[in-house]
């Protein structure tokens, strides 16, 4: 009981805003006050097709990113190139840029005036290649990390006992890669079939998602009790994801350290095949909406002094300021978080509460719950530091966890106290993970989408929403003012990609 109230100042922080932001919200969507419309949403043959429709579009995400990605992760993890280093730190590019971003690169290329082929539009492919684009390389990383789990020894004894390469994959590595795989999928599974921005964009009306469809339902129609029971249903399947991914990250958890098989050199023709196939991969699905986008935005013209225009300087101080105050609330909840995960292990369960919860759901619960407080600066942040500030906890019990306790016992032999011992010794020691978990967190807020339609002012526009106005309106003019912005909103997410790679180099020392 003593332990229990210790840990009462450090849990009102973490727990008190999950209840706040997450919890009251969801309890205020099931017991609204009109009456949730079950009956007419299952019998409403439209509805059920959009249910459908977003459960196909995830599957079939996973299974492309499975096919694709399970390839590539092997030439990475068992395959030396020239240049090996600078794809797999490249390979996180695609993750922190915005979905607006990962949008308008697809659109670049295959939209009306795409750059590759423009016959795509009012098709499932955009919102398909979409989705590949931004969870590949969540896959490929899931992989590659099963892949460098499984012992060399392991591999050279089955070598030694004449098994080639094809028998050491299915009989060796993918037991040990399947776990992974399957966290890798739960996980691609849970951002398609939740995600907003990328179906906003590309999905057309035809091939929306649930997400979508609630986002019109609550602000064109006022159609309260049928977006509930939507919301409902993407809350159900996405915390049987999230729940299924917690489950496999636990046993993926190695026990202790594992000597992986160094990458070779591609002595084989099937190996150089292989190498050229994963390299194509990644530049067809990764690189190349990125790079439509800056072609595409050279070619602007004078849709250039968009940049100069007042409206232009408000978004963009709008999207620096809310990103920065966000990321502050963001690392005082992620400590917190992190410091009481390792003494309730309950805790450390809910980490990735906010990831299991739509951005979309979060603002909708929060419309009914706090009515009053909806166009309020407070809520807006409040709400971009619920997305963020996950990666913060990750990131840091991760560090925290792999600290040798032999130091905190030194300091202590010594005579400094708990708190010396904190500033001193532990906080050095997880700066480089806190500062991994701040970036991350960073770019999420920059990018941030669905939160921002929902629960913002006119006068509080950012470049996401500066974005998604100009490309609703027609013209030549306004899509090249909106390719423009999106130029720069993704030189921000670059930038903070260069401060999360030089975070990750500083760990590899």
């Amino acid at each position: 009981m003593r332990r229990l109230f210790s840990l009462l100042p450090l849990a009102l922080l973490p727990i008190g805003f999950l209840a706040v932001m997450v919890a009251a919200p969801l309890w205020a969507l099931a017991d609204y006050g009109g009456g949730l419309d079950w009956e007419g949403v299952l019998a409403d043959a439209y509805l059920r097709g959009k249910i459908a429709w977003t459960a196909v579009q995830a599957a079939v995400t996973c299974v492309l990113a499975v096919l694709l990605g399970v390839p590539v992760a092997w030439a990475l993890a068992r395959l030396d190139f020239r240049g090996h280093g600078w794809v797999l730190r490249l390979l996180m590019l695609p993750f922190v840029m915005p979905t607006l971003v990962a949008g308008m690169g697809v659109l670049a290329l295959f939209g009306a005036r795409g750059l590759l082929l423009s016959g795509w539009q009012d098709t499932p492919y955009l919102l398909l290649y979409g989705n590949v684009f931004f969870n590949l390389p969540v896959l490929v990383r899931a992989a590659y990390q099963g892949l460098r789990s499984v012992p060399a020894a392991r591999l050279w004894a089955a070598q030694t006992l004449g098994a080639g390469a094809w028998r050491r994959f299915w009989l060796v590595e993918m037991p040990v890669l399947l776990p992974w795989l399957t966290g890798g999928a739960c996980l691609v599974f849970l951002y398609c079939f939740s995600g907003f921005g990328l179906a906003l964009l590309l999905g057309g009306t035809e091939y929306g998602t649930v997400e979508v469809e609630i986002y019109q339902l609550v602000t064109m129609e006022l159609d309260i009790a049928r977006a509930g029971v939507l919301v409902w249903l993407v809350l159900g399947i996405t915390a049987l994801a999230g729940a299924a991914y917690a489950w496999l990250s636990r046993s993926t958890a190695g026990g202790g350290r594992i000597a992986p098989l160094p990458p070779a050199k591609a002595d084989s023709a099937g190996k150089r095949l292989l190498l050229a196939f994963a390299l194509a991969v990644l530049l067809l699905f990764c690189a190349l909406p990125l790079a439509a986008v800056l072609v595409q935005a050279a070619q602007a013209g004078g849709s250039w002094q968009v940049l100069w225009e007042e409206e232009t300087r408000l978004a963009a101080w709008n999207t620096l300021r809310f990103t920065a105050t966000a990321v502050a609330a963001a690392l005082a909840l992620g400590i917190s978080h992190a410091a009481l995960a390792r003494r309730l292990p309950w805790i450390r369960g809910i980490t990735f509460l906010p990831f299991m919860v739509s951005p979309v759901c979060v603002a909708f619960g929060i419309l009914l719950l706090y009515p009053e407080w909806t166009a309020s600066l407070p809520l807006l942040t409040a709400t971009y530091a619920l997305l963020a500030y996950p990666f913060v906890t990750k990131d840091l019990l991760a560090a925290w966890d792999a600290l040798p306790p032999q130091y905190a016992a030194a300091a202590r032999s010594m005579g400094a106290n708990r708190f010396q011992t904190a500033c001193y010794v532990t906080a050095p020691l997880l700066l480089p993970a806190m500062r991994r978990g701040l970036t991350l967190a960073a770019a999420t807020c920059i990018g941030e989408f669905a939160a921002t339609l929902f629960l913002s002012r006119p006068e509080w526009l950012t470049l996401t929403t500066l974005i998604y106005q100009y490309l609703g309106t027609a013209g030549a003019e306004n899509h090249d003012r909106a390719m423009v912005l999106t130029a720069v909103l993704m030189m921000l997410a670059a930038a903070v990609f260069v401060l999360l790679d030089a975070a990750e180099r500083e760990k590899a020392v």
